[in-house]
């Protein structure tokens, strides 16, 4: 597949990396009734280990293809929720903010080093997982 083939995938995987995010960030503050429910947190977990392994897969089976969802996720997050829509702060400094930070990282750092030991192995002959 060429590079010019591959662009329109690669944008759709941003808008969607992007739109993900905005959902996360909306969800997080959830409450039902006094008690806070973090569905933000959920999403990341499912959602970013998949855009890492459609990216690797489809688009880039590189190392820069692996980190690309993971840095397009933490740039998002930093820019939507801290200058979101009209002004608004859609990551206050609470523990739920902290959550989706640290289960976002965590789940983007394991997919990306599971992406990159893949590529390696591949590179070398052999498969894992």
């Amino acid at each position: 597949m060429t590079v010019l083939a591959r662009a329109p995938l690669a944008a759709l995987l941003f808008v969607i990396s992007v739109l993900l995010v905005a959902f996360q960030l909306m969800f997080q503050m959830l409450y039902i009734g006094p008690v806070p429910v973090p569905i933000g947190t959920v999403i990341v977990l499912v959602s970013l280990p998949w855009l890492v392994h459609a990216t690797v897969t489809e688009i880039s089976p590189t190392t820069a293809g692996a980190a690309a969802p993971v840095l397009v996720w933490f740039a998002s997050v930093l820019v939507l929720g801290m200058f979101g829509p009209g002004g608004d702060i859609l990551l206050p400094a609470t523990w739920q903010s902290l959550l989706l930070l640290v289960a976002g990282a965590a789940a983007g750092l394991i997919a990306f080093r599971r992406a990159v030991e893949n590529i390696a192995a591949a590179d070398s002959g052999r498969t894992l997982r």
